[in-house]
């Protein structure tokens, strides 16, 4: 209506923390349970959003996220009413985008058309590789026979799906991954998350990596599978719009680029992280890790945020650069203006940023400050380098989307 205020824009992410196993490679905030309290867990999803509503007021929701954990393990009742409250707690946009999270194993018409019908209307399948062996592998409990019926269920069910895939897996060759990128690409996805294997900490393969019994893709051989991701993801019409993610024209997962545009979310559930804006300051918030303690600490205090910490300026900084120079589109000018109160140049080092232009690795123009495609390979050490100094530690905890 004439007259009525822009509301700034947030994201809101449900985190379901409870999986049927967990995968060798994962080291999400996911637990296994022999059973769950649905009607608890229900009461305590819709009071942390209404304590976070009371907190953050008068804002318009543009996207939810139901991550996890496997959410396609949730009953759609409780999608259903954590859905309804959002929409009752704030104004939201008229194309409200709603993502749920589901694995292949999980997933069947009946609830598939419960999620439906509560206005989930994008669904990320945790595909993860389309090679029975390699699903072994990887822990999966379905076969490429389960994911493609599962794809072609969210095909049928919902207006936009996606699905991930991981790839640089032991022993697997240019001409494998790209054969394997065809199949996927024949199910006609408008969006495809697509991760190289790494070992992270306190997983299983990690575990099996430092005892020698997991043997690593050598770095050229993954360099390779990359640079076969980026030509055949191109060429399909899907090019990269993070250094992960590969989406058609106007199909980008739009909770993905709330975060990586360093604009507000907020996070409910057992680990979730939100980032807010009070004032001029950023505040970071994350939830009671553990869900018992989530779930006590909700019940008894109506929200169970453990730890809020403001952001300051130099970790401001640090974040914005680790999320916006993994975007094609890079970080607007607005964005340094909006965060910092200064241009780019103003507060990063001038000989570094025109180092890093002469090698090809950055550009800086009147709009954006971005990291080229070579430049986004080695993002890592073009952080390190553009903010020597910086510390990187706050902005290593999100969790992005797919």
């Amino acid at each position: 209506m004439p007259g009525d205020p822009v509301l700034e824009p947030l994201g809101v992410y449900v985190h379901w923390p409870f999986c049927q196993s967990k995968c060798p490679y994962c080291d999400f905030n996911s637990h296994v349970r022999e059973a769950v309290d649905q009607a608890r867990w229900r009461a305590a999803l819709l009071r942390e959003l209404t304590e976070m509503a009371r907190r953050v007021p008068e804002r318009r929701v543009e996207s939810v996220f139901f991550g996890g954990g496997t959410p396609s393990l949730m009953p759609p009742e409780t999608v259903a009413a954590v859905i309804a409250a959002i929409r009752n707690l704030w104004p939201t946009a008229p194309d409200l985008e709603i993502t749920l999270e589901a694995n292949p194993g999980s997933a069947d018409a009946e609830r598939f058309a419960g999620y439906r019908a509560a206005g989930v209307n994008r669904v990320s399948l945790g595909v993860q590789a389309l090679d029975d062996e390699a699903l072994r592998f990887l822990g999966r409990r379905h076969s490429v026979a389960e994911a493609l019926a599962a794809v072609a269920l969210a095909r049928r069910t919902f207006p936009r799906f996606s699905f991930d895939l991981i790839y640089a897996r032991p022993g697997q060759s240019a001409a494998a991954w790209r054969d394997e990128l065809a199949q996927a690409l024949a199910e006609g996805p408008e969006h495809l998350s697509l991760y190289q294997l790494t070992i992270e900490e306190n997983t299983a393969f990690h575990g099996a990596w430092r005892r020698g019994e997991l043997k690593t893709l050598d770095d050229e051989t993954a360099a390779d599978l990359y640079e076969v991701t980026q030509d055949e993801m191109t060429r399909a019409g899907l090019p990269a719009y993070e250094i992960s993610n590969h989406a058609k024209p106007g199909a980008a997962c739009r909770h993905n680029l709330i975060y990586w545009r360093y604009q507000d979310y907020l996070g409910v559930g057992p680990g979730a992280h939100s980032r807010i804006a009070e004032g001029d300051r950023r505040l970071a918030l994350r939830q009671h890790r553990a869900p018992e303690a989530w779930l006590e600490t909700v019940e008894a205090k109506g929200h169970a945020t453990r730890q809020e910490q403001v952001i300051a300026g130099a970790e401001r900084l640090s974040e914005l650069l680790l999320c916006g120079l993994r975007l094609d589109e890079g970080i607007s000018r607005a964005a340094f203006r909006r965060e910092l109160g200064a241009e780019p140049e103003a507060l990063l080092s001038a000989d570094r940023l025109a180092q890093l232009a002469e090698e090809g690795l950055i550009t800086l123009d009147d709009t954006a400050l971005r990291a080229t495609e070579a430049g986004r390979r080695t993002l890592n050490g073009l952080l390190a380098y553009l903010q020597p100094e910086g510390n990187l530690g706050v902005g290593t905890q999100l969790k992005v989307a797919s």
